[in-house]
């Protein structure tokens, strides 16, 4: 067999829909085989992993524990964006190649943004339970006195990449102002370039769309949530620790925030006992913002193809480490 048809095996460790599965069977050249083992079944990945080359990962922490298992292991290949949930030094340490994938869930995840930003000012969530038991009829008159469009209202980005470049023209042609800040001011006709405490205090809406980094953790603080405009809503589609979840509680609690769209947490899955799932002034997913059969289309296709590059020796997509 010649190198170029070097058979290869690779790992998806997700728990894949049956659409998912389907179109890994269309999609996967005849050389590489991709086996998807489901985030909850430790033994069987360990079992995967032993001679696998591919490790396509989801969110689910590659440790260095789980790189060390994989002897044959040579890329890690992140469905998505960011990758802080692998840890960085080990695969350096063995010499493996980390990429990811920017811009395949772009779109997905501006919807997402979009969508919360929609539910948190109209109470969406309060009013579908509401429905739900025949007293959708009968709320409060000064609960309607919470709601309001984005038409109007001021909405601030927090981090200027492809996600909220995506989103900014939209907010805009909807009627809303749309502030932006990031490490540098950048030239864009959707948006205004404000710094971060700036941007906080003019924004009726706080949007999300940052790494998770050692600079960034906690950026959102109970410092940074009392600079907010009173009344405001948070939207995170980013990454949980950008937030500090108890200082959140309490702005929401105490009505310094009118509401917010949470995507993601600090621990996920997210535990049940956690008080924010009791406010209902928050609208809740469980990190599926990037999660439409149309971004798993774009991503298997990165994937396969770097899949190729790897085996012919040839330059990474998106290589990260």
């Amino acid at each position: 067999m010649t190198a170029s048809r070097r058979p290869m095996k690779a790992v998806l460790h997700y728990r894949a829909s049956p659409g998912f599965r389907r179109r890994i069977g269309e999609l996967a050249p005849d050389w590489l085989r991709i086996a998807a083992v489901d985030e909850t079944d430790r033994r069987r990945f360990r079992a995967e992993m032993g001679d696998a080359e591919v490790l396509l990962h989801v969110l689910d922490p590659v440790t260095a524990e789980a790189i060390a298992a994989a002897p044959r292991l040579r890329l890690i290949q992140k469905i998505g964006v960011g990758v802080n949930t692998i840890d960085i030094e080990a695969a350096k340490a063995r010499g493996i190649a980390v990429a990811n994938m920017p811009g395949t869930n772009t779109r997905a995840v501006a919807e997402m943004a979009l969508l919360l930003m929609l539910a948190a000012l109209r109470r969406a969530a309060y009013f579908d339970r509401a429905t739900r038991v025949g007293a959708g009829w009968s709320a409060e008159p000064a609960t309607f006195d919470g709601l309001g469009e984005l038409a109007g209202r001021t909405v601030g980005l927090v981090g200027y990449g492809a996600v909220a470049r995506c989103l900014a023209p939209v907010l805009a042609s909807l009627g809303a102002r749309v502030l932006c800040t990031g490490r540098r001011p950048v030239p864009d006709e959707a948006a205004e370039w404000r710094p971060l405490a700036e941007l906080l205090a003019e924004s009726d809406v706080v949007s999300l769309h940052l790494p998770l980094t050692p600079e960034t953790a906690g950026l959102i603080d109970a410092r940074a949530l009392a600079a907010m405009r009173p009344g405001s809503v948070l939207i995170n589609t980013a990454r949980g620790g950008l937030v500090d979840e108890a200082a959140l509680l309490a702005a929401l609690r105490s009505g310094k925030l009118r509401a917010a769209g949470l995507d993601v947490f600090a621990l996920e899955p997210v535990a049940p006992d956690n008080p924010l799932l009791k406010l209902d002034n928050v609208v809740l997913m469980p990190h599926i913002a990037w999660l439409t059969p149309e971004t798993l289309e774009r991503s298997l296709a990165v994937a396969i193809e770097n899949c190729r590059r790897l085996r012919d020796g040839e330059p990474l997509l998106n290589r990260v480490v």
